[in-house]
């Protein structure tokens, strides 16, 4: 899917086709599209198409006729009515006449443009819109890191009541959110450092203090990642640890049971041999007076086993 975009009078309209300064937002495009926008804008069909690839790397890299930045940013992917976080790239393109957006999908960062939730936005405003969307990156990564660690949190409480698989995989899989969000994250830094650093890029006074805001609010995001995928790390190994001893502790009562459960069986054997003179095969209240003895000395064993904490 292909939309266009264009500020006028400070107020940004649907266009039919791509003019001047115009956005142009591809959405997972076709083939054909990606042709007919590779042609209007004279970029390189390949690089067009490099967003498309999940496992594309971010980088920033500076042709003859257009500049490419691709960066990483978040998504929620839905499993089994569950929502899970991964990442994604997204290509942004800058042009002498537009600037181009590709992704897989649509994205909150994208949409918050798209419905004037932003200020100051002007299609025709290329570095600005660049950091502006690089800035909205970066707290769109902060905003899903907060529901990550609630989420962690309502998953580490249903553990202190059950300890059960399905807690611990989601756990587990919030902890692999984490480390895709951590590796982007630094991608991204990188691709920050060059843009801040590179001269083909203008930059005027209030786009160096946006660029320092983007690069401030990226941090943050690295090390809040980084606190909480230590957190989830610890929380894990913590239960882990709690299941383990929680198993051994039931191993250790049921062999003292076992123990406890063997005396009768062993004194039945000895008076159910087929021998003559058993001892007190011919005293009155035999068999009362074995039950007694029997449960004397499994007396003394439940005794002896409580005593070492065997139960």
């Amino acid at each position: 899917m292909v939309r266009y975009y264009l500020t006028e009078n400070g107020i940004l309209n649907e266009k039919q086709a791509a003019e001047n300064g115009c956005w142009i937002v591809m959405i997972h495009p076709s083939a054909s599209e990606i042709e007919e926008i590779a042609a209007v804008a004279d970029i390189d069909i390949d690089d067009l198409r490099s967003p498309l690839d999940e496992e594309e790397r971010s980088r920033i890299e500076f042709e003859d006729n257009y500049t490419l930045l691709l960066v990483d940013i978040p998504s929620i992917e839905e499993r089994n009515g569950t929502d899970w976080f991964e990442t994604l790239p997204m290509g942004i393109f800058s042009t002498d006449k537009y600037m181009i957006t590709v992704c897989l999908q649509d994205t909150p960062i994208l949409e918050a443009f798209i419905k004037g939730r932003i200020r100051n936005f002007h299609t025709y405003m290329k570095t600005r819109f660049i950091l502006q969307i690089l800035y909205r990156n970066a707290s769109l990564f902060l905003q899903y890191l907060r529901v990550i660690d609630k989420k962690s949190e309502v998953i580490e409480k249903k553990l202190h009541q059950s300890q059960k698989n399905k807690e611990l995989i989601e756990l587990l899989e919030l902890e692999k959110s984490l480390v895709y969000f951590t590796t982007s994250l630094r991608g991204n830094e990188m691709v920050l450092e060059k843009l801040l650093k590179s001269e083909k890029i203008k930059k005027y006074p209030d786009d160096e203090d946006l660029l320092e805001d983007v690069i401030v609010e990226n941090k943050q995001a690295i090390e809040m990642a980084g606190i909480y995928s230590g957190i989830l790390s610890g929380t894990m190994d913590a239960f882990a640890s709690v299941i383990s001893n929680n198993q051994n502790l039931v191993m250790k009562t049921l062999a003292a049971i076992t123990i406890v459960m063997s005396i009768p069986n062993i004194i039945a054997g000895f008076f159910g041999m087929n021998v003559s003179d058993i001892p007190l095969s011919r005293t009155p209240f035999s068999f009362l007076i074995i039950c007694v003895i029997t449960l004397a000395i499994v007396g003394v064993a439940v005794y002896i086993l409580k005593k070492k904490d065997m139960f």
